[in-house]
């Protein structure tokens, strides 16, 4: 049976995506992004309050689709199935998609005047720090996509050797606390094959817990008999973090996936009891979220590089590079989907 509060949270986290990377255009975390126009604490403190969980939690979720779609499918089918949803995807972003959100961050910070074509072969034989905020190469928002398949890769074989019902028992034995305390491993994780703070270990230990912990349904279950005590939490430490951020700038990386870890229990909590529902929309997103996904930082960064240009009133700003990068997207994700050997592009078989 399909868990429609997976699924409708996995697009919430997407969805967060347009307006977290509007706002990166004025961060003030001295990283910068594709288009910078100078810091801005209220948008970076908005930022704060996601960014440890937004992308912890599609990881967390991923493991969890993992161990039932091993249940309907054999792990050929399993793999085949994440070479055309993960690795097209990923070859064609990168040949066809970074290169332009790349290009826009060379022509706002460089004055670069070239084409698209002489940037394309300026990103594939220049390397430096790979953000790609000077042009060069990067995997940009395709790093998920990446790093999901090579777990998947990795993981197969040890799912297929001890599958989750193995293991059922002793999860189901599992008091709250030690499920809360999963996040010191995972912080531990973080500092393996960590690449400018994108860990692949960390990545690999939540998609680990979503696989074999977060999926047994007696553990969701004393999860929701302290759906209180757990939303309680969360807010404190949420305030806690604001607090810090505004005094100190950074808190600690232990902290981070303390309170990534803390707000993703909460979610998959409320969400069970409160988005495990279908809606035209949701029906709609749950086909377009992958695809939207693959699309929108690269026509986000386009359209902002225009809108910082023509425009100089923020509020403004935010708006039309907000809304237009997500109504564009949608467009051109219908476009695309509709055409073949095109939508294999953006993940449609």
């Amino acid at each position: 049976m399909r868990k429609s509060y997976i699924d409708n949270l996995r697009n919430i986290a997407i969805l967060l995506l347009f307006p977290v990377h509007t706002f990166m255009i004025w961060n003030d975390f001295g990283s910068k992004f594709y288009i910078w126009c100078g810091g801005n604490r209220i948008l970076s403190t908005l930022i704060v309050l996601v960014n440890p969980w937004f992308m912890p939690l599609l990881f967390v979720l991923a493991g969890m689709s993992a161990r039932y779609a091993l249940e309907k499918r054999t792990a050929k089918e399993f793999l085949i199935q994440r070479v055309h949803k993960l690795l097209i995807p990923f070859v064609g972003g990168m040949l066809f998609f970074v290169p332009l959100q790349s290009l826009y961050a060379r022509k706002f910070f460089y004055n670069y005047e070239g084409g698209l074509f002489a940037h394309w072969k300026y990103f594939f034989t220049h390397l430096t720090d790979f953000s790609g905020y000077d042009g060069a190469f990067t995997p940009g928002h395709l790093w998920f996509i990446l790093f999901l398949f090579l777990i998947s890769l990795v993981t197969l074989p040890l799912f297929c050797r001890v599958p989750a019902d193995r293991g059922v028992a002793k999860v189901e034995k599992l008091p709250v606390i030690c499920v809360l305390l999963l996040f010191v491993p995972i912080w531990i994780f973080y500092y393996i094959g960590n690449f400018g703070g994108f860990s692949l270990g960390k990545n690999l230990a939540l998609y680990l817990a979503g696989y074999y912990v977060l999926s047994n349904e007696r553990v969701l279950e004393k999860l929701r008999e302290n759906t209180a005590r757990l939303t309680g939490l969360c807010v404190v430490v949420t305030l806690v973090s604001v607090s810090l951020y505004y005094r100190f700038a950074y808190y600690g990386d232990l902290w981070v996936n303390f309170v990534g870890w803390l707000t993703i229990l909460m979610l998959l909590v409320l969400g069970e009891e409160f988005l495990n529902r279908q809606t035209g929309f949701t029906v709609y997103f749950n086909r377009a979220s992958y695809p939207v996904y693959i699309l929108h930082q690269s026509i986000l960064v386009a359209l902002a590089y225009y809108v910082v240009e023509m425009c100089g009133w923020m509020p403004a700003q935010l708006v039309v590079i907000g809304g237009g990068s997500f109504g564009l997207t949608v467009f051109w994700y219908e476009v695309m989907r509709r055409v073949p050997y095109v939508r294999k592009l953006i993940g449609i078989r």
